[in-house]
């Protein structure tokens, strides 16, 4: 490889020092053939413009997890069109453009998410149930879209602060209720995905006969089984981890390094993939912390 050409990679966050994502890049760059490095770096909240500040020109992109996705948008240069929808940028390509460094923002999550939820055998749901309203929750109401949604109910602590979640579905042709969690909870959907930290208790298991039907999907996969998830099993409910999501959000990641296009397939791609499932099976100890 060129000396000259930018082969460094990390992804930031807070906390970081858990982070799978080292382990899934070297993993995809070594079956490449590509001498990329990668690492997990601490970066808080309000520190990321120092970060990037300090970055030269040997750095190729960036990886993002909490709690930096929107903080990072003031320096976006430019981004794809789920990231614009979603508010949310966890994937950032560093490029020169006219001599001057430039940021392009991608957001994987959904692309992520929905292939995730292809190998869990679900392509297709007309209700859908989103728990909670973070940046994640806004990925995984796009996901549903995709899925052919056409309505999402959302249970919140405070349904006034999901009120972007309402408008991001209109502009995917998807209505959205917003429901606070003590309220009546429908059970007719297909899927319910927890965005929720993998600690966090609700304040009143879900309907017995939703957990019966529908099949859980949860990003957390850390602490497992979360909390949502055990109430899931114990009802002898279908539960999928967000082990799938990872994955999955970090092959489109890889595209995005090596080929500058999120839909542009890598070379000999499912070796690829393989190689990378393969390091998350391997590295499958406890962990503490999340990424989203």
């Amino acid at each position: 490889m060129d000396s000259l050409t930018p082969n460094r990679l990390a992804v930031l966050g807070s906390p970081i020092k858990h982070s799978r994502s080292p382990m899934l890049h070297r993993a995809a760059y070594r079956q490449l053939s590509l001498d990329w490095t990668y690492d997990a770096v601490e970066v808080q909240s309000g520190s990321l413009a120092m970060f990037l500040s300090k970055i030269g020109p040997e750095w190729r992109g960036l990886s993002l997890t909490m709690p930096l996705k929107q903080e990072v948008l003031p320096f976006i240069d430019d981004c794809d069109r789920i990231a614009q929808l979603t508010g949310a940028v966890n994937t950032v390509l560093l490029r020169k453009v006219n001599g001057r460094g430039t940021l392009i923002g991608y957001n994987t999550d959904v692309a992520g998410l929905v292939r995730a939820l292809a190998e869990g055998g679900i392509t297709r749901a007309a209700h859908v149930t989103l728990l909670g309203a973070g940046a994640t929750a806004a990925s995984a109401l796009m996901a549903a879209a995709e899925l052919g949604t056409e309505f999402v109910t959302v249970l919140v602590r405070d349904p006034q602060k999901a009120q972007p979640l309402v408008e991001l579905g209109r502009s995917l042709g998807v209505v959205v209720d917003l429901q606070d969690f003590g309220g009546p909870t429908r059970v007719d959907s297909d899927v319910v995905i927890s965005t929720l930290p993998g600690g966090t208790m609700l304040p009143s298991p879900l309907p017995l006969a939703l957990r019966e039907r529908a099949v859980l999907f949860d990003v957390a996969y850390s602490p497992w089984p979360s909390g949502v998830a055990t109430s899931w099993q114990a009802a002898s409910g279908t539960v999928l981890s967000g082990l799938g999501m990872l994955l999955h959000q970090a092959l489109i990641q890889v595209r995005v390094f090596v080929t500058a296009d999120p839909f542009e397939p890598l070379p000999d791609e499912p070796a690829v993939l393989a190689a990378m499932r393969g390091a998350l099976t391997r590295d499958a100890g406890p962990r503490d912390a999340v990424e989203r």
